[in-house]
C-alpha cells in the first residue's frame, strides 16, 4: 500500500488552450522503481547510468528510503518520477561538498546506519514524462518534494542540480555558466529558473558531482563514438569532455552539477 496518496485536479496550459489534468500523487509504492526504470532510460544517456557509486546506493531509495520516492500520474499514465533522499547536515550549506551527488547518496545511507537524525532532504531528481514537458510539471514535482521535506520535519532541502542546456556548452566552465543570466536577471538555463522562480537559492557548484569511468570500448558502445587517441572528447548529453586515456584504457567524466537549497517555509 502506498504510503501518501492525493488527488487533485491541475491545469495546465497547452497552445494557448487550457486543459485539466485530473493527477494522482503516490508515495513510498515499490512500482515507482518500475516507471523511474523507464522514464530514466529516455531521458539519461548511457554513459550517466554507469556512476559506481549511485549504482551502489540507488535501489535503497526503494527500500530504506522507500516514502521518499514519489510519482505524478494522470489517470493511470506516468507523467513524472521523484527521488530524493536524507542525511545530517551542520554545516552552512556554502560548503556542501563538491562530490555532489555521489555524497549525498553515500552520506544517506552511512547516516542510516548510524542512526544519526537526518535534518536536510536531498533531491537526487526529477523525472518528467517527454509528452508532459513545457506544461510547468517541475514546479509541481518541486512542490510535492517540498511538501514531503515538510511531512517529515526537516527545514530545508539541497539539490545537486544538473542544469538542462549546460550540454549544450561543454566547453565553458560550470563556474560560468551558473552566472549566466537572461535579460531580466533570471538564469539562462531553464532547470535552474526553476528553483529560483520557487524560491530556490545557488549556494554554490559541485565539480565532482558524479564519477563515471569504464573502458575505451566501454565508452564506445555508450556513446557510438570512436576514441582512436588519448585526448578529451565532446560528448553528446555530456556537460564537459570526456577524457579518454588508450594506454591505461579507460575513460573518465567528472559531472559537475549546481548546488541548489530551499529552505522550508
Amino acid at each position: 500500500m502506498p504510503l501518501w496518496t492525493k488527488k487533485r485536479l491541475f491545469s495546465y496550459v497547452s497552445l494557448n488552450t487550457i486543459k485539466t489534468m485530473n493527477y494522482k500523487t503516490i508515495l513510498g509504492e515499490y512500482r515507482i522503481k518500475k516507471f523511474q526504470n523507464t522514464l530514466g532510460s529516455k531521458t539519461w544517456p548511457k554513459f550517466m547510468q554507469h556512476d559506481e557509486i549511485v549504482n551502489k546506493y540507488w535501489l535503497d531509495l526503494y527500500t530504506d528510503f522507500s516514502n521518499f520516492q514519489f510519482a505524478l500520474f494522470n489517470n493511470d499514465e506516468i507523467v513524472a518520477i521523484g527521488n530524493s533522499t536524507h542525511l545530517n547536515w551542520q554545516k552552512p550549506f556554502v560548503e556542501l561538498p563538491d562530490s555532489g551527488l555521489d555524497w549525498a547518496m553515500e552520506k544517506a545511507s552511512n547516516d542510516l546506519k548510524r542512526g544519526s537524525n537526518s535534518n536536510l532532504l536531498i533531491g537526487l531528481q526529477i523525472l518528467v514524462n517527454e509528452k508532459y514537458q513545457g506544461y510547468g510539471i517541475s514546479f509541481e514535482m518541486m512542490k510535492i518534494m517540498k511538501n514531503i521535506a515538510k511531512t517529515n520535519g526537516l527545514d530545508n532541502i539541497a539539490l545537486p542540480v544538473r542544469p538542462t542546456l549546460k550540454c549544450n556548452y561543454p566547453l565553458i566552465p560550470i563556474d560560468d555558466y551558473v552566472n549566466w543570466q537572461r535579460e531580466d536577471g533570471l538564469p539562462y538555463d531553464p532547470w535552474l529558473r526553476v528553483h529560483i522562480k520557487i524560491g530556490g537559492k545557488i549556494v554554490g557548484v559541485c565539480n565532482r558531482s558524479m564519477d563515471i569511468s569504464g573502458s575505451v570500448s566501454e565508452w564506445e558502445k555508450w556513446t557510438g563514438l570512436t576514441f582512436p587517441y588519448s585526448g578529451n572528447y565532446i560528448v553528446d548529453k555530456a556537460l564537459i569532455p570526456v577524457n579518454i586515456d588508450k594506454e591505461k584504457n579507460i575513460g573518465k567524466y567528472i559531472e559537475p552539477n549546481v548546488w541548489i537549497v530551499h529552505k522550508i517555509q
